[in-house]
């Protein structure tokens, strides 16, 4: 059974920054998801099982950095710059391989209970 356990999210004023982690019980391919209220699961990051390559969401591109410690089996995104509009339920997924989008949350098959992440203006 895999087993994803977030943390790391709270309050924070605009401009400010927080880090997530989410660890795993196994090393997997690893993405970031955030819903807001009243909106679809968005993408916002992922990162491939070996930490070569990284993927963002063109609107946290250059604020927020995916990457993982393989030696704790723990994903982390680092969150700089927060506004407003980042302010969701962040959710990390994880599935052995992504065959095809990491981009797409239904290529995913375990995902965390959530963490909720709220900006202040």
């Amino acid at each position: 059974q895999v087993q994803l356990v977030e943390s790391g999210g709270g309050l924070v004023q605009a401009g400010g920054s927080l880090r997530l982690s989410c660890a795993a019980s196994g090393r997997y391919e690893m993405g970031w998801f955030r819903q807001a209220p009243g909106k679809e699961r968005e993408f916002v990051a992922a990162i491939r099982r070996s930490g070569g390559s990284t993927y963002y969401a063109d609107s946290v591109k250059g604020r927020f950095t995916i990457s993982r410690d393989n030696t704790k089996n723990t994903v982390y995104l680092q969150m700089n710059r927060l506004k407003p509009e980042d302010t969701a339920v962040y959710y990390c997924a994880a599935d052995s391989i992504i065959m095809h989008d990491v981009r797409e949350p239904d290529e995913y098959k375990y995902w965390g209970q959530g963490t909720q992440v709220t900006v202040s203006s």
